[in-house]
């Protein structure tokens, strides 16, 4: 299956939350879990959600693959791979909610019954001056988070 054409598809999938609100989700129940969508360069140099508090680490997958950026023919497996069941509820993270869109429709269209964007991303929206980081995003609202 091409996840290209599956990405562009308009699934339903379970929502969107803010990332207050996947933050909770994440406390609330042991079973959720948050998968982090970005590339290894992001992880590495912008930082990834801290869960530890949690009892918890985020999944890292990539959506696509830095540098060229295709979309990884091996998202749906890596999930499996991890161990997350088709019944749990997961969290898509991503920089601005856009990758995580599409991955959160990718893993429904793949049998995943509650997918859920965190549509502010871990960065959030362009500022005035075209930054991120100060607009939104899990490291705006104050969630905890690390830097490698």
């Amino acid at each position: 299956m091409d996840t290209a054409k599956v990405a562009s598809k308009d699934i339903a999938y379970a929502g969107d939350v803010s990332p207050h609100r996947a933050w909770e989700m994440l406390s609330e129940s042991k079973s959720v879990v948050l998968v982090d969508v970005r590339t290894r360069a992001e992880w590495d140099f912008v930082g990834v959600p801290d869960l530890r508090r949690l009892g918890k680490e985020p999944l890292l997958v990539n959506w696509q693959i830095y540098p060229d950026m295709q979309i990884n023919d091996r998202f749906v497996e890596e999930l499996r791979e991890l161990g997350v069941r088709e019944n749990q509820s997961i969290l898509f993270l991503c920089r601005s909610g856009v990758r995580s869109r599409n991955a959160a429709k990718r893993a429904t269209e793949a049998g995943y019954h509650r997918c859920f964007n965190v549509n502010e991303g871990f960065e959030g929206d362009k500022d005035n001056a075209s930054h991120r980081g100060r607009v939104g995003g899990w490291k705006q609202s104050g969630l905890p988070w690390r830097q490698s």
